[in-house]
């Protein structure tokens, strides 16, 4: 019984970080509909994302990763929302992301940097069933909603 004990403390004293990351939707209108630019990881469909380097915005972070990730350029029309999780790897992390809407300008689904298996446009509505977590299947959804809001659609 006490080594459970003992287990529990030192579990209780697991040093924790708190991390901010930024990304986006990047959209194009296509036949009088929105496509949207999916990354896949090893563990599925998902949005680009990733942190914010130093002197760096959270906008200017959105559109660095929505680049790398995707090979795609866009143009900022709003801030979408963001989202919270937590997870171990070594320490409990916890980590907020923010999302920004970017309209597609240029760029290439070929030109995505190595981390990403790969990039593909989907129909938004598509997309809100292919994306991996149901977080950014929420975000999806807020920027599907801010598309038909704005007279877009």
């Amino acid at each position: 019984m006490r080594a459970l004990t003992n287990e529990g403390a030192s579990l209780g004293k697991l040093s924790s970080k708190h991390v901010v990351s930024a990304g986006g939707v990047v959209f194009r209108r296509v036949n009088g509909g929105f496509e949207v630019a999916l990354i896949l990881l090893r563990n599925g469909w998902c949005l680009p994302k990733g942190l914010i380097e130093e002197n760096e915005t959270l906008e200017d972070a959105a559109l660095r990763e929505v680049r790398e990730e995707t090979g795609l350029d866009g143009v900022l029309v709003d801030k979408i929302g963001e989202i919270s999780y937590n997870f171990f790897k070594d320490k409990r992390y916890f980590k907020t992301v923010h999302f920004y809407l970017f309209r597609h300008v240029g760029g290439s689904v070929d030109a995505h940097d190595s981390e990403v298996y790969g990039v593909r446009w989907f129909p938004i509505t598509e997309a809100l069933r292919v994306l991996t977590y149901v977080n950014e299947k929420k975000i999806m959804a807020k920027a599907m909603e801010m598309l038909k809001q704005a007279g877009r659609s």
